[in-house]
């Protein structure tokens, strides 16, 4: 029985991913990361080359191990300066038609209704194209970046994605209902509040209480998801 080959491709919204000194090159374009139609032209390539997805990395920290600090890294743009990849993805979507777009977001980001919020937005705008690349983060300075001392151990941080991934499950099936929206226009009910709940969790590494602010997509979309 034959299968199915998906064709992924990789990068970064960054000067240098995965290949150290190739922007010195003449030809090589990244400097114009900051571009958005340089995006939106590599997804309607890609898209023309029937590959299924766009794969965007990302780190929320610096590399400054080596010698003890960052100037390595600095001088060489490995992975820095690196904008944030989800602000591509709706431009990107819009020049295409079944592309997919897995971003990678840490938990260390945005707390779980945030982010819950953050990625149904952009379900509905890529007509179910989105995917999440979950992680935890690996760089002590990115625990720095947001306020920690460092990263807790790593499977404490493991275990902070399960809660993570539990609250934003629960955001994302557990608030409204298939149903909840009517547009009944006769009766100017937009929604049905009897089908919006409430989601209480008072967890070990976060607290939430309240209902999601935005609807799910509607059952019957088709959806490609990376």
């Amino acid at each position: 029985m034959s299968k199915r080959i998906y064709f992924n491709a990789f990068h970064m919204n960054c000067v240098v991913h995965q290949s150290p000194g190739l922007w010195v090159h003449p030809d090589d374009q990244m400097h114009k990361y900051t571009d958005l139609g340089v995006w939106v032209e590599l997804a309607k390539l890609l898209e023309r080359g029937k590959f299924d997805a766009l794969f965007l990395a990302d780190v929320v920290g610096v590399y400054d191990v080596y010698r003890g600090n960052r100037e390595a890294a600095v001088t060489q743009a490995a992975q820095i300066p690196v904008n944030d990849p989800v602000m591509l993805i709706p431009a990107m979507a819009y020049a295409t038609e079944h592309l997919g777009f897995a971003f990678t977001s840490s938990v260390l980001q945005h707390h779980p209704f945030g982010f819950a919020r953050m990625i149904s937005t952009l379900d509905h705008l890529t007509r179910g194209r989105i995917a999440w690349n979950i992680v935890t983060s690996y760089l002590e300075s990115a625990g720095r970046n947001f306020g920690k001392p460092g990263l807790p151990q790593h499977d404490e941080r493991y275990d902070v994605a399960d809660e993570y991934l539990e609250v934003c499950y629960r955001l994302w099936e557990a608030s409204w209902e298939d149903g909840a929206v009517i547009k009944d226009r006769t009766r100017g009910i937009y929604a049905d509040p009897t089908k919006v709940h409430d989601v209480h969790h008072d967890g070990k590494y976060f607290t939430m209480h309240g209902q999601r602010q935005w609807t799910r997509p509607a059952p019957s979309r088709k959806r490609q998801v990376a």
